[in-house]
């Protein structure tokens, strides 16, 4: 069996780090396995804990906070393996996942890209199938018809809300949470557009991958947990920006000026009108009884919309 490398972006999460890289040598048994973590200019003590608890993992240390992609991209010119796998430091993977991934690619060698079924932190299903974005699944996110409309697969939305993510099957997009990706279609296909700080970069790679000829895979007999938030719930405001930024990226990439006009306009419309709703909710409680944080996020998203000033 071929050589796996486990690549691991980490920006302040210690504990969960720590858990995800316990998980890999737990589970990995006879598979020659490298560990690669690229720490984003964590003030936790994350780099210092993998060196002193984990000294066999290649560790790079980067001076700042390259965001998601391009520090992703640093670990994947230091791996050597065949099988490169992308994995959230907020991930723990469950037993046989990666040998399951494997044998799963190389019985399948039209597979560029495959994911695991993934749980949360609650043990319910994480919904990672998705479809790549449109203006009319897009659409039906900022009405609330992927939810109240979900069982029907018109309006179910980019995350398939009809799908029980049960079978194996080829699919659009997967969350950039856990990748098994072949290191020969990664070499054709390119590495992720560091464009992306953080968020789209996934959807852009998915979309790279099927144009380029190799299917994406998801896998349901491999399973890991995803707590969610490991990085992102340190700075929640700046990271609810950095998606739509990243998202205007990815419509202006692949649909030109026009989709990039289109998304904004529907964001500023999604925002906007549950920012209203949320204040006039407020008000006729004559206090905040809870959901602030929702509206603060709505208030910066719309601010930046609009005005370009951030956090």
């Amino acid at each position: 069996m071929q050589k796996l490398s486990v690549i691991i972006v980490s920006w302040n999460a210690r504990g969960y780090l720590r858990d995800c890289l316990d998980s890999i040598y737990k589970t990995a048994g006879q598979l020659e396995c490298e560990i690669v973590v690229v720490d984003n200019a964590s003030t936790d003590g994350s780099a210092d804990m993998v060196a002193t608890e984990f000294p066999v993992v290649k560790l790079i240390r980067s001076p700042q906070n390259l965001g998601f992609a391009k520090a992703n991209n640093l670990g994947l010119k230091a791996a050597s393996g065949s099988w490169l796998a992308l994995v959230n430091s907020d991930v723990v993977i469950h037993p046989n996942c990666f040998q399951e991934l494997v044998s799963f690619m190389e019985m399948h060698e039209e597979v560029g890209l495959v994911g695991p079924k993934i749980f949360g932190g609650d043990g319910l299903l994480q919904r990672t199938c998705r479809r790549l974005p449109t203006v009319w699944n897009t659409t039906c996110r900022m009405l609330a018809l992927d939810a109240i409309l979900s069982r029907w697969s018109l309006f179910s939305g980019r995350e398939m809300r009809h799908w029980k993510h049960e079978d194996q099957a080829e699919v659009e997009v997967l969350s950039g949470c856990f990748w098994l990706a072949r290191r020969e279609a990664v070499e054709k296909v390119g590495v992720l557009d560091e464009r992306f700080f953080f968020y789209a970069e996934d959807v852009d790679w998915c979309k790279r991958f099927r144009e380029a000829g190799w299917k994406v895979m998801f896998m349901p007999r491999a399973t890991a947990t995803h707590f969610g938030g490991g990085s992102s719930s340190n700075a929640p405001l700046r990271y609810s920006i950095e998606m739509l930024r990243a998202n205007l990226i990815y419509w202006d990439k692949h649909h030109g000026v026009m989709g990039k006009c289109v998304y904004r306009l529907l964001s500023i419309l999604y925002h906007g009108f549950r920012l209203v709703t949320r204040a006039l909710v407020r008000i006729s409680r004559k206090k905040a009884q809870g959901g602030d944080n929702k509206f603060m996020e709505h208030f910066v998203c719309l601010r930046w919309l609009l005005t370009g000033k951030g956090v």
